[in-house]
């Protein structure tokens, strides 16, 4: 089978996306299928990667205040498709590859489209409820008439689809590498360079952007700081939003590590903190959450997005959506014997496996499950 990916907010500094359709490409190129990656850029550009699939790059401009992404205009990912003919497309874009639903139909390729975010959450950032619910009910019926299938990788992500009866919603949770993100990456020496045997070390991993609250992260430890718990969060990632919480910092103790490419580094701090804090409340996955818990360490989650469904008290705690309730949820994850927290932390992490995620999204390829005919969608 020859599989295209398309990925417009894919870059250097993606996170689980990027993560995401890395593993699938590469699973499915292990399962002997043929797999290009369609991605923007600075420059057109072609490689084939380690896993044996293809990546072609469109130059594209960059999207202003984003922080750094680049959008290939559709017209362009067209010209590129018409000459890879695929038999099956997968879509990681629900915004400006949308329209790619009815090329493929046009041309009778099988589409996926890949639910990466709640449209109705994120258009609730800037509109209200009932304005926000009814545009993405109304975008996400569009959506799925067009496409032979809607991957979700949770319950939470799919609630939209479902709540508007598409027919055709599949679940294909991510997975984490187990060898990758494993407690014993644990550096003491890494510990040091941030605090000592007395204080709590935290972690904030991802993309500093509005909808992941990064903000909420530092003002918990603003509320512990103040109540003289000797904690200190480290952050891991940039972003817009970056200044800002810079400022809001000053005083307290936090650094800042900005993006981070080397991935054992990031594995290594993932292993060594004692909390990773995941506050972003409109999360459809949050692969970082799964990474902590894979590396023995419990996350402290908003208990309104999708990591609710993947912690529970044995492996870390649900907070509201506040400072206070984040505090709050730290001081009980830390009631908790460390050696118990962390055995159950990992032992939650090895139920997401990347080969069972592969073998979902292949079968979704494959047209299996309950898919309407290309001859009955319409719009």
């Amino acid at each position: 089978m020859r599989i295209v990916q398309l990925a417009n907010f894919y870059g250097s500094r993606s996170g689980g996306l990027r993560t995401a359709v890395d593993r699938w490409g590469a699973g499915y190129a292990a399962a002997g299928h043929e797999v290009t990656l369609v991605v923007p850029g600075t420059d057109d550009a072609a490689e084939i990667l380690p896993t044996g699939v293809q990546r072609l790059t469109v130059r594209a401009h960059m999207l202003p205040c984003s922080g750094g992404y680049r959008i290939a205009s559709a017209r362009r990912v067209a010209d590129v498709l018409g000459h890879l003919r695929p038999d099956a497309l997968e879509v990681s874009d629900r915004l400006t590859l949308r329209g790619f639903g009815r090329w493929a139909r046009d041309r009778d390729v099988h589409a996926t489209m890949v639910s990466h975010e709640r449209l109705d959450r994120l258009l609730g950032m800037a509109l209200p409820q009932r304005a926000a619910r009814a545009l993405a009910d109304e975008a996400n019926r569009r959506t799925a008439r067009s496409f032979d299938a809607i991957v979700c990788t949770t319950d939470f992500a799919a609630s939209e689809f479902d709540r508007i009866g598409a027919p055709n919603v599949h679940r294909a949770p991510l997975g984490v590498d187990l060898d990758a993100f494993d407690p014993r990456h644990a550096d003491p020496r890494l510990r040091a360079l941030y605090a000592d045997d007395t204080a709590t070390l935290v972690t904030h991993c991802g993309r500093l952007s509005p909808e992941k609250r990064a903000d909420r992260s530092i003002a918990a430890v603003a509320r512990l700081h103040g109540a003289r718990r000797p904690v200190h969060l480290v952050v891991a990632g940039d972003g817009p939003r970056r200044p800002a919480l810079e400022r809001a910092a000053r005083g307290l103790p936090v650094t800042f590590l900005g993006h981070v490419t080397d991935r054992s580094r990031i594995a290594a701090l993932l292993a060594t903190t004692e909390i990773s804090l995941a506050p972003g409340p409109h999360e459809t996955f949050c692969l970082s959450a799964l990474e902590s818990l894979a590396s023995g360490t419990p996350v402290v989650a908003s208990r309104s997005s999708a990591v609710a469904g993947m912690v529970d008290d044995s492996c870390g705690a649900l907070a509201s959506n506040s400072a206070d309730g984040f505090a709050a949820a730290i001081e009980q994850v830390l009631a908790v014997s460390r050696q118990a927290r962390e055995r159950a932390a990992r032992t939650r992490a090895e139920r997401y496996r990347w080969p069972d995620s592969v073998d979902r999204m292949l079968a979704v390829h494959r047209g299996r499950g309950s898919v309407p005919s290309l001859t009955d969608r319409t719009g």
